[in-house]
């Protein structure tokens, strides 16, 4: 994603009854600040502000649209109003709660419940740094939370399509918390104008990459499947056109035998297929993985086969599929 060239709104600036009080985060397409609503509570506000269409000089607070722009920008600009509204009828403690959006200075906002807490790209690096990783018993738990809260972005007809470890956020209590919908597309209306798609190489699945591909849940799964790689190996995975010139997962999911179970691994192979067919077809399935207690072989017995793939997989704990 492009960096954000804009100006940022002035510390201590009242807006909509909302009052500024830094900048928190930004991309190329959002600015968010840390703010106090009228009563006193911390909250977020996401500000549409993309710097390659729109820009902001330092004391201004209207964005400079050029004309040829101009279309684009307010394309843009409703799916952010509209993604914010659908977004505001999501009640669940893996979402980021959407409370509030308004219009000011030409753009649109977007207001989020705050909570303190890091992202597990942080947590992550952290990890990494202390040359240690996150273990099976806490990833499980990490994971089986991000998929509730995907499931209820599905079941609400929306897409993120942008999961990534930046965008997980893990509070205080080390509970997961899903962000920057910046990316979520509703999977009905599919005829509106929209935006490029956003997308992070490596934890984005191919179809993303072609125009005439079906998007679904399958899409997101490959990048809860990405995600949890990251946490398991510590890297980033390989983007979708690297690994079809040279395929390099196979080689490091193996190098994982015996810090995780099979079936947690399997579990990551299966999401991460570059064919949608043959990813777990819903984060429900997934959930009932996580949830499942591993099965680990005697090391002096090698386990039995089982099918390959995620009937496989299914089949070892015990789930049927239809």
């Amino acid at each position: 994603m492009a960096a954000q060239n804009n100006a940022p709104l002035p510390d201590g600036l009242e807006i909509a009854g909302y009052r500024i009080v830094k900048k928190i985060a930004s991309g190329g397409f959002s600015i968010v600040y840390l703010a106090y609503d009228p009563e006193g509570n911390a909250v977020a506000i996401k500000e549409y502000l993309p710097s390659q269409l729109a820009l902001r000089a330092p004391g201004e607070l209207a964005p400079t649209v050029s004309k040829p722009n101009l279309p684009v920008f307010r394309i843009g600009l409703k799916c952010f109003f509209e993604e914010g509204r659908a977004l505001a009828r999501i009640v669940h403690p893996n979402v980021v709660r959407v409370v509030n959006f308004f219009r000011a200075n030409e753009t649109v906002y977007m207001v989020m419940a705050y909570e303190s807490g890091h992202t597990l790209q942080d947590h992550i690096a952290r990890l990494h740094a202390k040359g240690s990783r996150v273990n099976e018993t806490a990833l499980r738990q990490l994971f089986n939370g991000v998929c509730a809260g995907v499931r209820e972005v599905h079941a609400n007809k929306l897409l993120h399509l942008d999961l990534k470890p930046a965008n997980i956020y893990l509070r205080s209590d080390g509970s997961p918390l899903l962000l920057d919908f910046g990316a979520a597309r509703q999977t009905i209306n599919i005829d509106a104008p929209m935006l490029a798609p956003m997308y992070t190489p490596g934890f984005a699945a191919p179809e993303l990459y072609g125009k005439a591909a079906a998007l679904g849940p399958w899409t997101d799964i490959y990048s809860i499947g990405a995600a949890m790689y990251a946490c398991m190996t510590r890297t980033m995975p390989q983007p979708v056109e690297a690994r079809k010139s040279e395929d390099k997962l196979e080689q490091q999911l193996a190098a994982l035998a015996g810090s995780y179970s099979p079936e947690l691994v399997d579990m990551v192979r299966a999401c991460l297929d570059l064919d949608p067919l043959a990813r777990p077809q819903s984060v429900f399935a997934m959930q009932k993985v996580l949830q499942a207690a591993p099965t680990v072989a005697p090391q002096d017995e090698e386990p039995a086969p089982a099918p390959g793939g995620w009937r496989g997989i299914a089949q070892r704990i015990g789930i049927k599929l239809g």
